[in-house]
């Protein structure tokens, strides 16, 4: 195998072992770009456990800054780093914007805080630069023309998939004291900051059920769209369309959803898959 090749080859394996939801996916994407989807996905597993490979914010703020130098100079910063050059590789020979990507790590820098999400469309605002811009850069690699239609739909899917990672994650955010779930929505369910990280049953219950309501808008709203996105371009909506049945199984576990994260099992999620790429 050339370097190049190695590279692409370490970027399935990291998406294999740390993305499940994403690793199926890339099954539906076809055999020519699949390496180069899964470059953006291991990009994104490398940056969003930046704050764990960190004990202080600033530390975090420099490793982001290392992406930012690495993917506008590969030839100085990606050297070595085997996922860097491949998302380097993938943004040259598909044209993606950097701008995008600079973007997307700017974003980044919220996870490393413990500041609260301070509204709704903070979060919204937050998930339009992260899922929302990873969706519409892997629909440039599938297919480029039709992907600028997608914007709106790319936008809402991005929404849903984060409302439901956040609600999946609770057990580790109040681990860490960080909260997500936007100030607006904790105050509409009466539910304290303090009351989620401590785990109070009726407040928080309330909180993640106002969460999962927020989260369904956003599910019907790209759904809505589903049929005129062209089926070159789904494989990049597909991590996506795992986000309604969470927020069912979180909707149905309530306040459980607090101390053990839903989970959906391989072959349901190859289902939902299959039944998106066919509707």
């Amino acid at each position: 195998m050339t370097d190049l090749s190695e590279n692409y080859a370490e970027c399935l394996r990291l998406v294999e072992a740390a993305d499940r939801d994403r690793a199926i996916s890339l099954a539906f994407v076809p055999a020519d770009k699949r390496d180069d989807v899964a470059a953006l996905y291991a990009f994104n597993i490398e940056t969003a456990r930046v704050r764990d490979s960190v004990s202080e914010p600033m530390p975090g703020e420099i490793r982001l800054q290392w992406w930012r130098d690495a993917l506008a100079a590969p030839d100085q910063g990606a050297a070595g780093h085997p996922v860097a050059a491949a998302v380097a590789d993938t943004i040259a020979r598909h044209e993606l914007p950097r701008a995008a990507f600079d973007r997307f790590l700017e974003a980044r820098i919220f996870d490393l805080y413990d500041d609260p999400m301070p509204s709704s469309e903070e979060l919204e605002a937050y998930a339009g630069e992260t899922a929302s811009t990873l969706i519409m850069l892997t629909a440039m690699v599938l297919a480029r023309d039709a992907a600028e239609t997608q914007a709106d739909a790319a936008g809402h899917a991005g929404v849903a998939q984060t409302v439901a990672g956040v609600l999946r994650l609770l057990p580790q955010h109040r681990a860490r004291r960080q909260v997500f779930v936007p100030a607006d929505i904790l105050a509409a369910a009466g539910c304290s900051t303090e009351e989620l990280i401590r785990g109070e049953r009726e407040p928080a219950g309330r909180a993640i059920a106002a969460m999962t309501a927020f989260g369904r808008q956003h599910v019907r709203a790209w759904m809505a769209e589903l049929g005129d996105i062209p089926k070159p371009l789904r494989p990049a909506f597909l991590p996506a369309a795992l986000a309604g049945r969470y927020l069912d199984l979180i909707e149905r576990d309530g306040a459980a959803a607090l101390d053990q994260p839903v989970e959906i099992g391989p072959l349901r999620k190859v289902y939902i898959n299959w039944r998106t790429m066919r509707r």
